[in-house]
């Protein structure tokens, strides 16, 4: 059985892009709350927040954004409580077509996956499913 997702969070500085792929989630599920981030020390402060806020479950994650980039989001994630990581997923979502950058990335031990922009219907599901077996082990 397939796991509902019920938050994403979308870490991107570029507006069109979150715009774009918050209609993708949307399709997929209109009753998904997507958490648009255009920076990532926002999106850490929201992940580290002690109130009542609905976190993510699923966080695409750009590599390239000014001040904090994915690399350096990804450091200071590792430094939450580790309940809140085992609850969410991060991918890689971006343009990079740097094979050095998938290879980072696959030592950061979180990322279920990296991808290449733009996120699509197809892909997301991929990664639904993804997240649905990691909750079910």
């Amino acid at each position: 059985m397939i796991k509902k997702i019920q938050c994403v969070m979308l870490v991107d500085d570029n507006k069109i892009d979150n715009f774009f792929h918050e209609r993708i989630i949307k399709k997929h599920d209109a009753t998904i709350k997507v958490l648009p981030m255009p920076f990532a020390e926002e999106a850490l402060e929201y992940l580290k927040a002690t109130d009542d806020r609905q976190q993510p479950e699923l966080i695409f994650l750009d590599i390239n954004m000014p001040g904090m980039n994915g690399w350096e989001f990804l450091a200071e994630y590792h430094k939450l409580p580790s309940e809140n990581q085992q609850s969410m997923i991060v991918v890689m979502l971006t343009t990079s077509e740097n094979p050095d950058d998938r290879a980072k990335a696959l030592t950061h031990g979180i990322l279920s996956d990296f991808r290449s922009k733009p996120l699509t219907k197809e892909m997301f599901e991929e990664v639904i499913e993804i997240y649905s077996k990691s909750q079910n082990q």
